[in-house]
């Protein structure tokens, strides 16, 4: 089975931000990794592994190696969530003949992508187990909502240039009568449990498409929540066969990122920062020794990069651009919006020649401001260099994503070559060692 198509089995198992969580919290459970709470103490050991996981959606793993050997960190950061549409708290709105869920759009989402498709339900329910408070992953796991389009007939205006309602438009049909309970009555079906033991939940729509791999020579790969889970992925695979006796490997997946990181599990926070210390605090080291060991340290970024849209090829920089299949994409831009700089660039150009993955670049038309990562964030409190790479990818934020099959290979070759590396910064040079 190629890289790709075990990309496409765990996209598969992604259906929400908390089963992506799982997903990665089986493989690394799989792979030897032993779990931490936040709320306990933690006592690390030599040539151990460990992860752990805050609010069901963020998670941090990482490999210690005999720390008296430790010279570096090595860093990825990704994120698990993708935007999509909310369920609201009072979850059904309609009247006598439909029924209707009440959403909000999470994130960027490309609206129109979400109409007339099979959808279904996914996420956690919080529920009382004899007085205490328990967290479940719900997955209806069947073809149970739809948006609607209206007819051409009714809006001659839809090819163009129609503006999508969010609170209008994007009501998903449920049933064909308003019932008040039908959200709490499925997911207590689903747990099999009573309805008033549900105290809170955080729901969302997901395309029930699923991921798959197409074109004559199998070239391409398309899934909902290709950004970031794809990048998510890769990076886990690397992270988890891979070792490097000077560096203490981490591997950060972050929630939140499609609506700024500012929360308690997203990369605003101080979840990084506050494990890397309690690693190195773990060994005794003193918070000069870890400053320093940290200023020798490196991150990689990992969220996609957009490649040439065949229809559109205006869109992008003449030069700085990137095409599925063509490798890495190490991603720059002026204002800080993605952190590459000359020597990061330089330190990822290497990481790729040594692993034998090709790399191309990605830079914004000067008069189209993009998007942003996460690495300018971890910026402010981490003192390692960064560097934005990403897979190449077209429909960026659609409810259906297309990238490319060998770009898949490209990545994960990329960072088993980090994982097993060691980075020094030394007064204007940067050596990379094995």
């Amino acid at each position: 089975m190629s890289k790709a198509e075990k990309m496409a089995e765990f996209l598969n198992k992604c259906h929400s931000v908390f089963h992506a969580a799982a997903a990665i919290e089986e493989e690394l459970k799989e792979a030897g990794f032993l779990k931490l709470q936040e709320n306990e103490n933690w006592k690390l050991e030599n040539n151990r592994y460990y992860y752990v996981m805050r609010n069901d959606t963020s998670i941090i793993a990482f490999k210690i190696p005999e720390m008296l050997q430790v010279k570096s960190v090595n860093i990825s950061a990704t994120h698990s969530d993708s935007p999509t549409l909310k369920i609201k708290p009072v979850a059904v709105t309609g009247d006598p003949h439909y029924g209707r869920l009440n959403v909000e759009v999470y994130g960027g989402a490309i609206l129109s992508s979400w109409l007339d498709r099979p959808l279904s339900i996914a996420g956690r329910a919080v529920v009382n187990e004899e007085g205490t408070l328990v967290s479940k992953l719900v997955d209806f796991d069947y073809d149970s909502v739809i948006i609607p389009n209206v007819a051409i007939h009714q809006n001659r205006q839809i090819n163009d240039g129609y503006k999508w309602n969010a609170q209008v438009d994007m009501m998903p049909m449920v049933s064909l009568r308003k019932d008040e309970k039908y959200l709490l009555n499925k997911i207590a079906d689903y747990l099999t449990i009573d309805p008033n033991d549900i105290y809170g939940y955080d729901m969302f729509l997901y395309n029930r498409t699923p991921a798959y791999i197409w074109g004559d020579e199998q070239e391409f790969i398309s899934s909902p929540r290709l950004d970031d889970l794809g990048s998510a992925y890769a990076a886990l695979q690397g992270f988890k066969n891979a070792y490097s006796q000077n560096s203490v490997n981490i591997y950060a997946v972050f929630d939140n990122e499609e609506v700024g990181a500012v929360t308690r599990q997203g990369m605003a926070s101080n979840f990084l920062a506050d494990v890397i210390s309690r690693i190195f605090a773990s060994f005794f080291y003193s918070e000069a020794d870890k400053s320093a060991i940290l200023a020798n340290s490196f991150m990689i970024s990992a969220d996609n990069a957009h490649a040439v849209h065949p229809n559109h090829p205006e869109f992008y920089d003449a030069d700085n651009r990137c095409y599925l299949n063509g490798g890495v994409v190490i991603k720059r831009a002026a204002s800080q919006s993605y952190v590459t700089d000359a020597v990061s660039e330089a330190v990822t150009r290497q990481l790729c020649e040594r692993a034998g993955a090709p790399y191309q670049y990605f830079a914004n038309r000067s008069d189209n401001r993009g998007g942003g990562t996460q690495a300018a964030i971890a910026s402010i409190n981490l003192p390692s260099m960064s560097v934005d790479i990403g897979l190449p990818q077209l429909a960026m934020h659609s409810a259906f994503e297309t990238a490319g099959a060998r770009d898949v290979d490209a990545m994960v070759d990329l960072f088993n070559e980090f994982y097993g590396s060691t980075i020094i910064a030394g007064n204007h040079t940067v050596k990379v060692t094995k």
